[in-house]
Order: C-alpha cells, then sequence, then structure tokens
C-alpha cells in the first residue's frame, strides 16, 4: 500500500498526488513509470509516468486526467488513503546526455511526465527550449517549474487565452527552420496525434524526434499485448521496450487505430461504475471493515 501524502485538483479532470513511496523514489529515473490499483479483488492495472520525486520525503509525484473507470475511482481517494496497489519504477529510462539544443514539446497532461525528463536534460548541460501547449491558459500544467528549467519557453492555447494561438507544431516548424537555432533533438509527450505531427513537422529537417507512446499501456509488463505497435516496421511492446521511441520510425495510424481498442469495454466499465454511486465508498468500506475485523 501507499499512502496519498498530498491531493490538489489542478482542473476539473486532472489531479496530483504526492504518495508515499521511498523505494521508487530513490530509485527512479526520468522517463520511468508506475502501475496502480485502486481495489486489489478486481481493479485494472493502470500505468503512470511519475512526474517527480523527493527522496527526503520518500515520495513520488503522479498527475493523471480522469479518463475511464479507475482514473475516476482514483480521484474519489483522500489524503491519509492508501493506494491499494503501487509499483515500479518499470519501463526504460530516458537515454540522457548533452545533445546541445534540445526543444522539449508537451501538451495536456503530457506535461507531467516531460517535466522529471526536462531536469534531467537541464542537469547534463543541454540548453532547453520547451513549448507546451493546452486548449487555454487554465490547462496548463506545472507552468512555473517548467518555466524555471527552460533556457526558452512558447506557450501555445487553442484560443489564444495565453501566449500564442496555434498548434505546437507551429514553433516548433520556425525552430527547425531556424539555422542558428535549430535543434539538435525534439522530445514529444502528449496526445498522439500532437506526437504524430510533431514528428512529421521535424522529418523534412532531419531532427532527431522521440516520443513517449506511454498512453497506449495497459499492463505495463509486456504480458498483454495491449501496447503492441510497430516502430520501423517491426513489433514492440511499449511498456519493455518504450515508453519512448523514435517518432520517425512510429506507424502513427497503426497506433492512432489501437488507441480506441478496448474503448466498447472502456465505456461499458465506466457505465457499470457510474450506476454504481458508491464505487470508491465500497473499496474503502471494505478496506475498513477488514481493518475492523482483524483488530477483534
Amino acid at each position: 500500500m501507499a499512502k496519498i501524502l498530498f491531493k490538489k485538483q489542478l482542473s476539473p479532470a486532472v489531479f496530483m498526488y504526492r504518495v508515499h513511496a521511498p523505494l521508487i523514489a530513490q530509485e527512479r529515473k526520468a522517463g520511468q513509470f508506475i502501475i496502480f490499483q485502486t481495489d486489489t479483488d478486481s481493479g485494472e492495472r493502470v500505468p503512470l509516468t511519475i512526474a517527480d520525486a523527493d527522496t527526503n520525503e520518500g515520495s513520488i509525484t503522479i498527475i493523471f486526467q480522469t479518463v475511464g473507470k479507475s482514473t475516476t475511482e482514483l480521484s474519489k481517494f483522500e489524503v491519509g488513503d492508501d493506494i491499494p496497489v503501487l509499483v515500479g519504477p518499470l519501463g526504460s529510462p530516458t537515454h540522457i546526455e548533452n545533445y546541445g539544443h534540445v526543444v522539449c514539446v508537451c501538451g495536456g497532461v503530457g506535461i507531467a511526465p516531460m517535466h522529471p525528463i526536462a531536469q534531467a536534460l537541464k542537469a547534463a548541460g543541454n540548453k532547453l527550449t520547451i513549448i507546451m501547449g493546452a486548449r487555454n491558459e487554465s490547462l496548463f500544467l506545472m507552468k512555473e517549474e517548467m518555466t524555471a528549467l527552460a533556457d526558452n519557453i512558447i506557450f501555445m492555447t487553442d484560443d489564444g487565452s495565453y501566449g500564442r494561438k496555434g498548434l505546437v507544431t507551429e514553433p516548433l516548424k520556425e525552430l527547425c527552420e531556424d539555422t542558428k537555432g535549430k535543434p539538435d533533438m525534439v522530445l514529444a509527450i502528449g496526445p498522439p496525434i500532437m506526437m504524430k505531427f510533431c514528428s512529421l513537422t521535424t522529418q523534412p529537417y532531419g531532427v532527431k524526434t522521440v516520443v513517449s507512446l506511454n498512453s497506449i499501456m495497459v499492463d505495463g509488463t509486456g504480458m498483454c499485448g495491449g501496447c503492441r505497435v510497430t516502430i520501423g516496421g517491426k513489433t514492440k511492446f511499449v511498456c519493455v521496450d518504450g515508453p519512448e521511441f523514435d517518432g520517425h520510425e512510429v506507424d502513427w495510424n497503426n497506433m492512432l487505430q489501437r488507441m480506441s481498442s478496448f474503448k466498447p469495454q472502456e465505456q461499458d466499465a465506466m457505465h457499470r461504475f457510474g450506476s454504481n454511486e458508491g464505487g470508491h465508498k465500497c473499496n474503502i468500506d471494505r478496506m475498513a471493515d477488514k481493518k475492523a475485523a482483524e483488530s477483534k
């Protein structure tokens, strides 16, 4: 079990937790993730990238968006509650070296997993340009933390409420065309469609582009095969071979098609969860009843 030390709602659908997990905090590296379950009896395994860690407190920070039953159920947990299952760190760490000028492109909740990678790249001596995208100003995550790491930061919003109005690919293309500021590497994390077009933007300029395909992962161990993708014509499993790959080698059409593979099951699970108004309360009550019985 992992006790929740801190909880903050960052937007209507996005939450940040600081969770007591001292061993994971000590061992984690940029780009790695954890697996959680909200219920040891019937809860599904859900991967989340580690957004930060504090070895002194023995905690890790996770940021997630409520998109289905398990993440919605997790959002009901409060400070002091125990997450029944939390294991990690899992996945291959991000390869970190001094590339020179690195452009980090992140959108939506993809900003959270980009944070530890940006930290590590900066510590390795890279010049960092960070491009952050969101639908509007209120949806930017970790704005202050990312600004502190960047040599240059560009904010893009769909509605123009903050920074520039437009897509993250626009300043990315401008940088690739700038002979003096051309990036040595681009790293993109966010919605798959965003990462696809980031890769298509950099490809004509021959700029190495790394993407994180963590959003397709299911069980995190390679056993279920749900995160099977095609990279350079070969089959890979995101959770054990990744989650990061060369964006120019990803079969994006296959990836996007597979992202919707379990949509009917997800909708059914969410429907059943919604019809059970005490879904999370039942889990907490069940754990409380067990503790009470053990104490007798």
